[in-house]
C-alpha cells in the first residue's frame, strides 16, 4: 500500500532526525560553555538568531509546489547532519553561528514538512495516533543518540561526537531521499491561507512557541551554567527523557484521541505553568532534574494542536498552514531568547522562567476555545491568500 511506504519513509526520516536533534542537544550547551566560553547573553543571541529559518518556514508551502513534502523533509534531514557535522569545528561564536544557521535551516524545513505528511496521510481519529508513532520513533532516536553522546564525549571529545553524529545523519538523510522520492506525488495546491476560524491554532502556536524557546534555551543552561553539570549529566537527563517519551508517545496520541484535544491540552498547560516556577524557585538539583525530564515528557501533548487543525481544515490547506504555523512559531524566536538572555543577566534567572509561566498560563485560557467539531470548508472564501 502506497500509504503505508510513505508513512515508512516518514518514520525512518524521523528517527534520523531525532539522531541529529538530540545529539545536538545535549551536547551544544556543554560544547557553547566549555569550549567556547559562551555566556547567558550571547546564548541568547545565538539562540534567537538560529530561530531565524524557523521564521521563513512559510516557504516551504512554495518548495513544495516544486518537491513533493517528503522528498522535501528527507533533504532537511541531509541539512541537519551537514550543520552539525560543520559545528564541530567552530572556533568562535561567528563560526558557531554560521554553522548553526545551516543546522537549524534543515531543521526548521523539516517540521512543516513532516508534519504536512502525517497530516495528509491520516484521517480523523488516526492524526494523534500517527503523530504518537512519530513521537516514539522520535524519542527511540534520543535514547540512542544521548547513550551515545554519554559513551563517546568522554573520549572523543565534543567535536567528534558531533561530527559522527553529523554523518550518521547525512546518510539517513540520504537513504530516506533515494527511497522515498518515487513514493509521494507533487502536491498541486499549496496557497498560503489565512482564516479567522484557524485563530485558535494560530494563537496557541504563537504562545507555544514563546514558552518553549524559553525553556528550549534556558533550561539546560541554567542546569550548565549556575551548577556546572558535565556533558554526562546532560545526556542522562535527556536520555532518561527520551527512555520515557519512548514509553509515553503513543499513549499521548490515544489520550488525544479518546479524551478530546480540550482536556488533554488543559492539564498539560497547567503542569507546564508548575514546570516553569518550580524552576524560578526551586535550587534543589535533583528536583531540578525532575522537572526538566517531566517537560520533556509533557511536550508530546503538542501534538494535539496540530490534531485539531486536522479536524477543521482541508488536506488543500494542510501544508500551507503547517508551513504558516512553522513561521508563526518562530516569531517569538526573533527576540525572545535574546530578551531572556538580557533580562536573566539583569534581573536573575528567575524572570526568565515567570516569564515562561505567565505564558504557559495563558496558553491554559486560550485553549479552552479547542472543539472537536469539524468546522465547513468554504474554499476560496474566508480567508486571506497568498
Amino acid at each position: 500500500m502506497k500509504a503505508s511506504r510513505v508513512v515508512r519513509t516518514l518514520l525512518i526520516s524521523n528517527f534520523f532526525m531525532g539522531i541529529g536533534f538530540n545529539v545536538w542537544m545535549a551536547v551544544f550547551n556543554n560544547f557553547a560553555v566549555e569550549e567556547l566560553s559562551i555566556g547567558a547573553a550571547q546564548m541568547g543571541i545565538l539562540q534567537s538568531v538560529r530561530e531565524v529559518p524557523g521564521v521563513l518556514g512559510f516557504a516551504t508551502s512554495y518548495l513544495a509546489m516544486l518537491l513533493p513534502e517528503l522528498t522535501l523533509a528527507s533533504l532537511s534531514v541531509v541539512g541537519t547532519g551537514v550543520g552539525l557535522g560543520l559545528m564541530a569545528l567552530a572556533t568562535g561564536m561567528v563560526s558557531l553561528l554560521v554553522y548553526l544557521m545551516v543546522f537549524s535551516t534543515g531543521f526548521h524545513i523539516y517540521h512543516p514538512a513532516s508534519s504536512a505528511v502525517a497530516l495528509m496521510e491520516s484521517r480523523g481519529g488516526d492524526t494523534p495516533r500517527l503523530l504518537g508513532r512519530m513521537g516514539s520513533v522520535n524519542a527511540g532516536a534520543a535514547v540512542l543518540a544521548t547513550a551515545f553522546v554519554f559513551f563517546a564525549v568522554g573520549p572523543l571529545g565534543f567535536r567528534w561526537t558531533l561530527a559522527l553524529a553529523g554523518a550518521v545523519t547525512l546518510l539517513g538523510g540520504l537513504f530516506c531521499l533515494r527511497t522515498g522520492r518515487r513514493e509521494q506525488g507533487l502536491q498541486k495546491q499549496h496557497k498560503v491561507v489565512f482564516r479567522s476560524r484557524y485563530w485558535v491554532f494560530y494563537a496557541l502556536t504563537f504562545l507555544m512557541g514563546s514558552r518553549r524557546h524559553i525553556f528550549s534555551t534556558f533550561a539546560v543552561f541554567l542546569l550548565v551554567n549556575n551548577y556546572r553539570i558535565p556533558a554526562q549529566t546532560t545526556a542522562v537527563l535527556y536520555l532518561a527523557s527520551s527512555l520515557l517519551v519512548t514509553y509515553v508517545a503513543s499513549l499521548q496520541g490515544r489520550l488525544v484521541a479518546n479524551l478530546g484535544e480540550r482536556v488533554t491540552m488543559t492539564a498539560y498547560f497547567a503542569i507546564i505553568v508548575l514546570i516553569c516556577l518550580g524552576y524560578a524557585y526551586v535550587s534543589w538539583l535533583p528536583l531540578l532534574y525532575v522537572l526538566f525530564v517531566g517537560d520533556s515528557v509533557m511536550a508530546g501533548f503538542g501534538i494535539a494542536v496540530n490534531s485539531y487543525f486536522r479536524k477543521i481544515a482541508p488536506e488543500s490547506e494542510v501544508t500551507a498552514n503547517m508551513s504558516m504555523s512553522q513561521t508563526i512559531n518562530h516569531v517569538s524566536a526573533l527576540f525572545v531568547p535574546a530578551l531572556g538572555g538580557l533580562v536573566w543577566e539583569r534581573f536573575g534567572f528567575q524572570s526568565t522562567f515567570i516569564f515562561g509561566a505567565v505564558v504557559a498560563a495563558i496558553c491554559l485560557v486560550v485553549s479552552q476555545w479547542l472543539t472537536s467539531q469539524q468546522s465547513p470548508v468554504l474554499e476560496g472564501s474566508g480567508g486571506l491568500t497568498t
